[in-house]
């Protein structure tokens, strides 16, 4: 019997041995993928020229206001019935408003992914602002253009964004609902949806995002990289002049192209998939 009872935990602490030995190798690989972001990461937070980019798209953006109001025809929603309604734009949040950089570099430091910790990060209220959005937000609102935030933050996270927007001194409005979030009104993260409802009422002067899902459907964003960047060409007009794109190195579905949007992948296919996607002749 004591023979049994010792094998017993013999057995049980070498299967807790073992668990504990994959579950160590499994968040090692976690902290080694993301480790990869280091310089993305660094790029970000440090780089004069990120900073330099984001001022000068900003820039234009505020200039292309004053061309869009001059016009009654002009519409960044392609085919946009403009008659009768009153001008706004459409901004993104994270990346485009919010810089949450700090939040990418805690999971290089701490070897976690996304969305561990992410719904912590938002509820700290601690985003700082991308360069140059305050000043362009700000002056969209002294002319009297409602600013529209769709953001695929979950909802519950709206009086979180709220209270980061206003931290900033960034404008949002408060009489009505303009901060339109997934989860809400079954809302998914095709932003689609809620670009048509915006242009419902509202004639849509500029867009501002750092992903192409910021302006064209999903059907259109979520491709294969090779046809996301057709689908750019198709756009030409747009860019620069009714669209303004700011970078985003961290990430992004340009990432989930790579890997067919297949967010299942461990850290070793996703490392295969990266190393298979270099492309050594410049083609």
């Amino acid at each position: 019997m004591k023979a049994r009872l010792w094998q017993f935990f013999f057995l049980f602490y070498a299967f807790a041995s073992i668990e504990n030995i994959f579950a160590e190798e499994s968040k090692k690989n976690i902290k080694d993928i993301k480790e990869q972001n280091i310089m993305s990461v660094l790029y970000q937070q440090t780089a004069a020229e990120r900073m330099a980019g984001s001022l000068q798209t900003f820039k234009l953006a505020k200039q292309a206001i004053d061309k869009a109001l001059a016009d009654p025809s002009w519409s960044a929603l392609p085919g946009q019935n403009t008659r009768d309604k009153k001008p706004a734009i459409i901004v993104d949040v994270d990346e485009t408003v919010l810089d949450n950089t700090a939040y990418e570099a805690r999971m290089i430091l701490n070897g976690t992914s996304y969305p561990e910790g992410w719904i912590r990060w938002c509820k700290e209220a601690v985003a700082t602002e991308v360069p140059g959005a305050k000043d362009f937000l700000n002056y969209a609102a002294l002319k009297g253009i409602t600013i529209f935030y769709v953001t695929n933050r979950v909802f519950q996270l709206k009086e979180a964004t709220k209270k980061n927007l206003s931290n900033l001194g960034i404008p949002w409005d408060q009489a009505k609902d303009t901060i339109l979030m997934r989860g809400e009104n079954n809302w998914d993260s095709d932003k689609g949806p809620r670009r048509a409802l915006v242009g419902s009422e509202y004639r849509v002067l500029i867009m501002v995002g750092d992903n192409l899902g910021d302006f064209v459907d999903a059907k259109e964003n979520n491709l294969i990289a090779s046809k996301r960047k057709n689908i750019v060409k198709d756009y030409t007009d747009y860019w620069g002049v009714k669209w303004f794109m700011l970078q985003n190195v961290a990430y992004g579905d340009w990432e989930g192209a790579l890997y067919n949007f297949d967010y299942s992948l461990s850290p070793e296919e996703v490392h295969k998939t990266r190393i298979k996607s270099l492309d050594p002749q410049g083609n």
